[in-house]
């Protein structure tokens, strides 16, 4: 066992809790390890690189008669996605109680509803998977949570409870919900810490116990086939009252122990920090850069490209991607402009001004979207997530006025850009087949982010592609020969050199590559509904650069420079070669 992780334990408990649990953990990473290798096979995950592409959906994101869901996600997976994305994102499939499958009750079952293992499995077998850990909390039906109320007590701590009336303002809350719920239990009634909702009762890290419960539950994840494990809300995970109970230093220190646990036990499966909080406190889980998370989601980066788009101007989109770094070039981002939430809009507390983020959140209104808000510690509340389908959010879709052919453009320029940048991206199942959103699920859910959480029925879905001049045919062809150019170049590698130019303010433009070695891509995209002529400065003289896209060849003038004229949200993708 090493010392890190010795110290590690030390810090979270003590040396003497700490000596006293160091054998139990090293028997968990002893009895599982070996699994885990067979499980492979003999295979070693390989390093990140160009081909990397996340799809993020649900195991029953399309659904047939008479199939197990996770069988029909991967016939469409396989009839269409085999050359577009790398690996796959199944959101929580266990067994679960609300939220859509974010309240746990068995983390080690599949729902039967869904499939088996064996289908889990056979999709692991052509693509990479991520599984969900959703660790701060688990449902109120589950049986750590039964087995508390019955106050058995090996589960007497594994919850938060509070007595009195402690003042609970510093909490940072995600949702404007009670924080603490009352359960009647065999010991009497108790209030119990509730960060997200009634139903998802949160763990209590203070005690050893329930450590040593999840990482064996993360250690079995990698027995399953898991490259990749998706830290949920995973900032709020240690409480201390007085504390604002977000980021806290045993939280990171829990990261960096899951960390070393899984290279001891389960060397190339990655970790993934899920983070909805300003870009700073973001960023930080990915430690110095060799110790707590590989990737993190880059959560900035959703409400900044809708920024220039709703304003035609991408000055804010670049100077902060300009400034974007990692600490090491063994950590990336994870970068995504949609998925099963909304757009959060914290992270841009500090980068846009309040009344740019207020025409955000009065744009998604008018295109039919709805607005989840936060409570503050004084007792207020603000918007925190505009729950919209990211096409709507583009393109009104009550606007009959504006022609399919410009939303498709303007969607695919915005999805480029999240493509062009450094690390892997994660493109969500209603982006990459062109869904709109669905108003309906969520009024009648009365669940703001279903509205971008529809299920599909296979037939349809395969009668609307077949269709060529149908919006999801046109999104997905086009989103695909995207990711396909892409995983062909070496300068979108997760970790090749990005300079961010400055430029029109209309485009956001950068070059992927090092000056001076093969294979550099120019990326420029327009995010106006006008014609703009971009000239890029400091490139070689007389260098040929020829558009990965659409085919038109470029060549530099005798100062050294391009002029590219760029029709209305139009994307071109410049490979650099000599002339």
């Amino acid at each position: 066992m090493s010392q890190s992780i010795a110290d590690l334990l030390a810090f979270l408990y003590g040396e003497l809790t700490a000596r006293e649990i160091l054998p139990r953990l090293d028997a968990i990473i002893r009895r599982r390890a070996p699994s885990i290798r067979a499980a492979r096979g003999g295979r070693e995950f390989a390093p990140l690189n160009e081909s990397d592409a996340l799809l993020i959906t649900y195991a029953d994101q399309v659904r047939e008669p008479g199939a197990p869901p996770l069988q029909t996600l991967a016939a469409i997976l396989d009839a269409h996605l085999a050359d577009v994305v790398s690996g796959v994102h199944l959101l929580p499939f266990f067994p679960s109680s609300s939220d859509d499958g974010f309240a746990v009750i068995d983390y080690y079952s599949v729902d039967p509803a869904l499939g088996t293992w064996d289908e889990v499995a056979r999709l692991g077998r052509q693509f990479d998977l991520m599984f969900d850990a959703v660790i701060n909390h688990v449902s109120s039906q589950s049986e750590w949570f039964q087995r508390f109320r019955q106050d058995d007590p090996v589960y007497r701590d594994f919850f938060i409870t509070v007595e009195d009336a402690p003042d609970l303002s510093r909490v940072v809350r995600p949702r404007a919900l009670p924080l603490l719920t009352e359960f009647s239990t065999a010991a009497g009634a108790r209030k119990v810490w509730t960060t997200f909702s009634q139903d998802q009762i949160d763990l209590n890290f203070r005690n050893p116990d329930v450590l040593l419960r999840v990482l064996d539950v993360l250690l079995f994840y990698a027995e399953r086939g898991a490259r990749f494990i998706r830290l949920d809300a995973i900032a709020y995970l240690w409480k201390e009252i007085g504390t604002p109970c977000l980021h806290l230093p045993q939280t990171h220190a829990v990261v960096r122990l899951i960390r070393a646990v899984l290279d001891a036990a389960a060397p190339g499966v990655q970790l993934i920090t899920e983070t909805n909080v300003p870009h700073r406190e973001n960023v930080s889980y990915l430690g110095d850069g060799t110790d707590e998370a590989q990737l993190v989601y880059n959560f900035a980066l959703p409400p900044l490209v809708l920024q220039a788009f709703h304003t035609g101007d991408a000055t804010t989109l670049s100077r902060w991607a300009q400034s974007l770094a990692t600490p090491s070039d063994r950590v990336t981002f994870f970068n995504f402009l949609a998925s099963h939430d909304g757009i959060g809009l914290n992270p841009v507390r500090g980068i846009l001004r309040d009344e740019e983020i207020d025409a955000l959140v009065a744009r998604a209104r008018q295109h039919g979207g709805l607005v989840s808000d936060k409570q503050n510690p004084d007792g207020t509340r603000s918007p925190y997530e505009l729950n919209i389908n990211y096409f709507d959010a583009l393109s009104d879709p009550r606007d009959d006025r504006e022609s399919m052919e410009t939303q498709v453009d303007r969607f695919i320029a915005s999805q480029a850009i999240m493509l062009a940048l450094a690390g892997v991206p994660g493109i969500y199942f209603h982006s990459l087949f062109g869904s709109r959103g669905d108003r309906a699920g969520a009024e009648t859910s009365g669940q703001p982010r279903r509205i971008n959480r529809q299920k599909l029925a296979r037939a349809d879905l395969e009668r609307e592609l077949v269709e060529t001049s149908s919006r999801r045919a046109r999104v997905f062809q086009r989103y695909a020969h995207l990711l396909r150019v892409r995983r062909a170049q070496r300068a979108f590698h997760p970790n090749a050199l990005q300079h961010v130019l400055e430029c029109d303010k209309r485009i956001f433009a950068l070059v992927r590559g090092a000056a001076g070695q093969s294979g550099r891509v120019l990326c420029l995209h327009n995010v106006a509904g006008e014609p703009v002529t971009a000239r890029v400065s400091a490139l070689r003289p007389s260098t040929r650069w020829q558009d990965l896209i659409g085919g038109k060849i470029y060549t530099a003038d005798a100062q050294d420079a391009l002029t590219i004229e760029l029709q209305p949200y139009q994307v071109v993708w410049a490979l650099e070669g000599s002339e």
